[in-house]
């Protein structure tokens, strides 16, 4: 049975937040990521072998990256260091390095280096501990929010394996919240707390797949629900309603998504009333989500894709409307706001239309994944050095401004690639005019090829 304290409020927050204590331990307490961490999985039979090798962990907040380096630290009979890229620079990367070295000559133990953030650490700092992972000096784990394509150096990269983590469904996040409620060691189990499945529904969709989030809303609406009802006399579950989580989190439940469906359903609306040209539906469907609760920014942040993948250089402005109205939202809030959202609505709902921004660069990923990474062709290469230019570099390269009308027929795709046409504008609107301004161009390109196919 709970007591209240001298404040007259239930003990319900322990020394440590709730998501610090219920982090797991092991792989078999590991809620997701099954692909990952699954009972055959590389990373499993690693962890389980002590065979670990460099990895990247990436993947949105609150998914197990730190979780998981955790758990190679306590499965692994290496020596593990935990390093922060926010915190640390060169010279602490220098004294791990020193560190590795003696734990290796000392007690002939291998040091697992724990990078996180490591998207934080610029190239001379990744530079510092590269060597010494190529050696096996170092085995590093590095976590990261961002695409380790473009945070990573590629030598850093190429020597380590990456496993992307998801962010958790709806279901998982109900199951680490369950989880928490009844746990009596580490989570809320001798609170006899109980959610109502109102509150269950919102706590888990309201976290967007982020455990971390859910677990420190869960431990808010706990410690309200017991601020509110008071010791009991008995053992009687006290239920945490959807009440408590919208006060924990601030945030009203949305009133058409009980079950998920209805939220894709009138996003899809908008979008289709939008692409359709019909203004008034748009609005229709806008003032429907924002009346019911859903995030503005949200709404925003899918007419900003619409601007682009459905209305394209056909109007070039409506990105930057768009854009404008939600900088406009963030400075006014509600409600006021809210007619910025409109206002973009409308415009994107009467603008030209085209996607053929949308259809070529597909097109393009479509290609590089069957070409792969063909090499950039010498003359439009960057010659910075004698060596580079020795070898080709930059070499009959033209200068475009240099010529009539700032252009000049030129191959600028790999070998392979060369006449590949991805973008094909549409008559609509502003992209009429770069149609024919690239109909114009192609055509100088095409009798180029022609005279060099010749050879003439």
């Amino acid at each position: 049975m709970d007591t209240l304290n001298n404040n007259n409020i239930a003990p319900a927050v322990e020394s440590r937040p709730l998501a610090e204590r219920m982090r797991p331990r092991t792989l078999a307490e590991f809620v997701g990521q099954s692909k990952v961490v699954g009972p055959d999985s590389l990373l499993a039979q690693a962890i389980g072998n002590d065979r670990i090798f460099s990895m990247i962990l990436w993947g949105p907040p609150g998914t197990g990256k730190t979780t998981l380096a955790r758990i190679v630290a306590h499965g692994t009979r290496s020596h593990f260091v935990h390093f922060s890229a926010v915190l640390s620079g060169v010279k602490e990367i220098r004294a791990v390095i020193e560190e590795a070295r003696r734990q290796l000559k000392e007690h002939s133990q291998r040091t697992i280096l724990f990078v996180d953030e490591i998207h934080r650490f610029n190239k001379a700092q990744q530079d510092a501990f590269l060597h010494h992972v190529e050696s096996g000096l170092l085995t590093l784990i590095g976590a990261t929010t961002e695409n380790p394509s473009f945070e990573v150096i590629s030598a850093l990269l190429s020597r380590c394996r990456v496993f992307t983590l998801s962010a958790l469904g709806q279901e998982e996040l109900r199951i680490v919240v369950q989880n928490a409620l009844q746990d009596q060691e580490r989570g809320l189990g001798r609170h006899h707390l109980a959610l109502s499945d109102e509150a269950l529904a919102h706590l888990a969709r309201v976290s967007d797949g982020d455990a971390r989030s859910a677990l420190n809303n869960l431990e808010m609406a706990a410690f309200l629900t017991l601020a509110r009802q008071g010791p009991t006399a008995d053992d009687t579950p006290r239920r945490i309603e959807l009440a408590d989580v919208e006060q924990a989190i601030q945030q009203k439940a949305l009133q058409y998504d009980k079950a998920g469906e209805e939220h894709y359903n009138l996003i899809s609306a908008l979008h289709k009333s939008l692409r359709g040209s019909d203004p008034d539906a748009a609005l229709y469907w806008l003032a429907r989500m924002l009346m019911a609760g859903e995030d503005p920014l949200y709404i925003a942040r899918r007419m900003v894709r619409f601007a682009t993948e459905d209305v394209g250089n056909a109007d070039p402005y409506a990105l930057r409307l768009c854009m404008a109205a939600m900088e406009a939202f963030r400075f006014l809030g509600p409600p006021e706001g809210e007619l910025a959202l409109a206002q973009a609505a409308v415009y994107l709902a009467t603008a030209s239309k085209s996607n053929s921004i949308y259809e070529a660069y597909g097109r393009v990923r479509e290609a590089i994944e069957q070409t792969g990474t063909l090499p950039v062709p010498l003359h439009i290469r960057n010659a910075p050095t004698r060596l580079m230019k020795s070898l080709g570099y930059g070499r009959d390269y033209k200068y475009a401004h240099n010529y009539e009308e700032a252009f000049v027929p030129q191959q600028y795709l790999p070998e392979g690639l060369q006449g590949t046409r991805f973008y094909e504008p549409r008559e609509q609107g502003y992209e009429k005019f770069i149609k024919q301004r690239l109909d114009h161009w192609r055509a100088q390109m095409a009798k180029k090829v022609d005279k060099d196919h010749k050879g003439e």
